[in-house]
């Protein structure tokens, strides 16, 4: 079972997501994403939706039009761990 990050290893998580927000009641990290167009949000949210099939962990995520807001936590956990890292670090290299 996968487990939960311990207080210094979220630290040093999110020192290496500095686009992403963490959200302290939930132990859940977020970003929010805005394209030119539905298009372009879409094919994101089409990549996304393969490398979270690949690695078998599934974001919260909303779409409006050119926005797209990504939420990571993993139940099983009880909040953050090393599956969202990894996520959050992929999903970055799709856009940055």
């Amino acid at each position: 079972m996968i487990e939960q990050l311990s207080e210094a290893e979220r630290a040093d998580a999110l020192d290496g997501l500095p686009e992403w927000d963490y959200d302290d009641g939930r132990d859940a990290i977020g970003r929010s994403f805005t394209f030119d167009s539905f298009s372009e949000a879409f094919a994101f949210m089409t990549q996304v939706a393969l490398l979270a099939e690949k690695a078998d962990h599934h974001p919260e995520w909303s779409n409006v039009y050119n926005r797209v807001d990504i939420v990571l936590t993993t139940h099983d956990a009880g909040g953050l761990s090393t599956r969202d890292v990894e996520l959050a670090g992929q999903i970055d290299d799709l856009v940055d």
